[in-house]
This record gives C-alpha cells, structure tokens and sequence, in this order.
C-alpha cells in the first residue's frame, strides 16, 4: 500500500516515475526532501512560463511554486515523504488554499478546487540500490472542478513528466556524491 493511500487514495489522475540510486535510504529520503525548484534551471524556466499569465493578470507571487508551498503531511522516516497542495490549479493563480494540517488535508472538499499528493517512496532495488518512486495523484473535489482541470492536466504533463524524471536524477546524482560536493540547504 503506498502512503499516499492514506492521505488520497481515490483520484482522477496520476503519474509515477522512478529511479534506482546506491546510496544509503536515509541519504536518499534527505535529499528528497531538500530538493527545491531552483536547483535546476529548466525546472525554474518551466515554472516561470507556467506563471506568465498571472504576472501578466497582476497576480505575482513571491517567489515560484516550490514545494515549500506544499504541506508536508506525512514523512515516515527513510521510506517515504508525502506531501499535498489544495487550488485550482487552472488559474493563473493556481488559487491555492491554506492546509493546516494533514487532517485539514483529508477533510472532504465541495468547493471547486483539486486536492493534489506528492509522495517519494523508497523501496529496496536490485542489488545494492534502493528504487525511489515519485507518485503526484489529483483529486478534483467536484465534476467542474474536473472539467476545468482536465485539460489543464494534458497540457502540462508532458513537462511535469519532465520536471519529476530530472527531480529523480537529481537526487540521485546528490545522493551518490560525496557528503562534502553536496550543495548547501535548509530542508524546509
């Protein structure tokens, strides 16, 4: 059973991709959960094509999406992070909504928005590595929310693939470098 079971077990869509890494799981989950948008400039010119339309609508933000935007609902020690965002993601905007916690998480929704998880899994691989597994389910809270969201879906998932393939990379290429090339950091 993944985790993210336990925050959205039902969903209207969803990626997977994965990556084996020989590295230590708690190295691994780490630098999984350090990982932000600006440590990759393809990631960052994404998000900021993604948001042209709100600053162009006067809806800038302070910084671009990043995962410190998501709540981080669950971490079970090296095996698994899940994280969640609640908005309309269609909109300029993204319109997104305050999560206090992980129960405001699972509490049932009417309004029109979509609820999304973001897990990594890690699980034993071939040999001596370890298969990090990154899982991003959505929910659409109701059926407009759904028609709004479907075609914001196929639109952005072919670079949402992209972006999650490079996050992977990512953290391998940092788990399996010596502690002291490691890029400085706060987890947040």
């Amino acid at each position: 059973m993944s985790p993210l079971d336990d925050f959205l077990p039902r969903f209207d869509f969803s990626e997977r991709h994965t990556i084996d890494i020989a590295a230590p799981a708690h190295r691994i989950m780490d630098m999984a959960a350090a990982w932000r948008n600006k440590d990759d400039p393809l990631i960052r010119a994404a998000i900021r094509l993604r948001e042209i339309p709100a600053r162009l609508l006067g809806h800038t933000r302070q910084q671009p999406l990043d995962i410190s935007d998501f709540t981080l609902l669950e971490r079970r020690g090296d095996a698994a992070l899940v994280y969640g965002l609640i908005g309309a993601f269609w909109q300029a905007d993204y319109g997104l909504h305050d999560i206090p916690s992980a129960d405001a998480f699972r509490a049932p929704r009417t309004d029109d928005v979509c609820k999304l998880v973001i897990g990594f899994t890690l699980q034993p691989g071939a040999g001596p590595t370890r298969r990090l597994t990154t899982e991003t389910r959505v929910l659409c809270a109701t059926a407009h929310a759904k028609r709004r969201f479907t075609p914001y879906w196929y639109l952005i998932r072919p670079v949402s693939g992209l972006i999650r393939r490079r996050v992977l990379a990512t953290i391998r290429d940092r788990s399996t470098s010596p502690p002291t090339r490691q890029p400085g950091g706060a987890l947040s």
